[in-house]
């Protein structure tokens, strides 16, 4: 299998548990996954699906995904998941963007893919059975095999998008090498070993929960547990049951998951929580500790870098909630405006180099350009290193309000909001101004009636006058990204869109 993400099962006894449900209704053992793997890569070979060609996965979270992403791999093929919840519309542009060879569908599922799929593209049925996956085609079962000619460790494994919530979304390609990087890195970092078991409560189709919850566990020897459905009951109940040691989300999934969870739920084999794919609130960090009585680690990832770029280390290492850690397989620095590389405690734009990097986005030179100098990638974030080399994030740099020359960083500010015994959820993002050029709004989901101008009566006895929101609106919920992220742009042309 060479360096290649099939190389991920063989740490290990083959005959362990690797990945199965908490429903109980699969269980796959690391020997049985390749196996099945292979032997739906052959029937996908089969059907004409070859190295170098493109296919879709419009799955939702399960063994069957893991099984069928392998598979993929395995044949040379490269796999570009995509969020089962899309519409027509942005299915449209995704796979016009891809122009996959084939799309792999739930069976009788996934309408909206099928109507945008584009023409000529092969639509696959994927069905659970038991711990396989039967395919078909028109109706017909893709039983026969061929023979394929397998990956290598520079083909690409994975094709994503960026989130887009600046700019147009960019096609980052990773490597089967890079995506490796990033699992062992990973399972490094947390020491996970054969005996820990993840439970993947975020999206596969997102590298957080494909690389970190799955991938890393696997190339640690451990197990997976891959829920078909995330359900805040089965959640709790497969952390005592399946003796779960750890599991990693978003600020926004760990606050549902804690808010479903039980009385009577009983957690004393974690050994700690992961938080990443957005920014974590000093409430949320002293909530998960209190009730789970585990470390929460916060972690900062993105797709471009095969998932993490640094996290906090596990006790007795210190772990500040406001920052997200040392680096982790990579190379970590801070750059000026003009790229030159910063000193300790300088705030700059984040950049990084490492085994787990892209090496650039497809067909677009003019973001490449932009986007790597002099062997570092500019993530677009802007923060500060200190003297120990934890890394604290200020926002993106795109999103940083400019009030007058004043660089504000809307995470401060929502630091401050959710601090307020009413507000459950904040976002800050810029709105135009005649005199500043930029003021500070806001938008809260209060979890009580409360009146606006109490809140930024509040913020003003706790930040200075110029990052007190100007404009504060409540609203019923934040827009936010498939993993979590707010939408700040949205949020401030809907609201600018009310002033007018």
């Amino acid at each position: 299998m060479g360096d290649t993400l099939l190389t991920v099962l063989q740490a290990g006894a083959p005959h362990r548990v690797a990945v199965r449900t908490p429903e109980g209704d699969a269980s796959l053992t690391a020997e049985q996954v390749v196996e099945e793997s292979s032997r739906l890569a052959g029937a996908l070979a089969a059907a004409g699906i070859a190295r170098g060609d493109r296919v879709s996965l419009v799955l939702p979270n399960g063994p069957e995904f893991v099984q069928l992403l392998f598979a993929v791999t395995l044949l040379g093929a490269t796999a570009s998941p995509l969020n089962p919840g899309y519409t027509r519309d942005e299915y449209a542009f995704y796979l016009d963007d891809l122009a996959p060879r084939a799309l792999v569908v739930s069976a009788g599922e996934a309408k909206a893919a099928r109507e945008a799929a584009p023409e000529g593209a092969l639509i696959v049925d994927a069905e659970p059975s038991g711990d396989t996956v039967r395919l078909s085609h028109d109706g017909s079962q893709l039983g026969e095999q061929a023979s394929f000619e397998a990956a290598e460790a520079d083909d690409i494994a994975l094709l994503l998008h960026t989130s887009g919530t600046t700019s147009r979304p960019k096609q980052v390609p990773l490597l089967h090498r890079n995506l490796l990087s990033s699992a062992l890195s990973i399972a490094a970092h947390y020491q996970l070993s054969e005996d820990d078991v993840s439970f993947c409560v975020m999206p596969l189709f997102h590298v957080h929960g494909l690389v970190a919850s799955v991938l890393a566990q696997l190339a640690a020897g451990g197990s997976v547990v891959v829920p078909r459905r995330l359900a805040g009951g089965s959640f709790w109940r497969s952390l005592e049951q399946d003796g779960v040691t750890w599991f990693s989300g978003s600020p926004t999934l760990l606050t549902m998951l804690l808010d479903q969870r039980p009385d009577d739920s009983r957690t004393h084999a974690l050994r700690f929580v992961r938080s990443c794919s957005a920014a974590l609130s000093h409430n949320l960090f002293d909530r998960m500790e209190s009730e789970l009585e585990a470390p929460l680690l916060q972690a900062y990832g993105m797709t471009e870098a095969s998932h993490q770029i640094s996290s906090n280390p596990l006790p007795p290492g210190p772990r500040p909630p406001e920052s997200v850690g040392l680096a982790t397989g990579t190379e970590l620095t801070t750059l000026d405006e003009d790229a030159r590389v910063l000193a300790a405690g300088s705030p700059g734009e984040v950049a990084i180099r490492g085994p787990g990097l892209t090496p650039g986005y497809l067909s677009n030179p003019e973001a490449n350009a932009e986007a790597f100098v002099d062997g570092w990638f500019r993530t677009g974030d802007r923060g500060v290193i200190d003297e120990h080399g934890y890394l604290r994030l200020e926002g993106r740099i795109k999103e940083l309000i400019n009030r007058g020359g004043e660089k504000i960083s809307p995470y401060e500010i929502e630091d401050v909001l959710r601090s307020h015994p009413a507000v459950i959820d904040a976002a800050c993002f810029a709105l135009p101004d005649n005199k500043y050029g930029e003021v500070v709004g806001a938008a809260v989901v209060v979890s009580a009636p409360t009146d606006p101008r109490e809140i930024v009566r509040y913020c003003r006895d706790r930040i200075a006058s110029f990052k007190v929101p100007r404009v504060l609106r409540v609203v019923d919920s934040l827009p936010k990204t498939a993993t979590g992220k707010v939408q700040r742009q949205k949020l401030a042309t809907e609201v600018g869109r009310e002033l007018r």
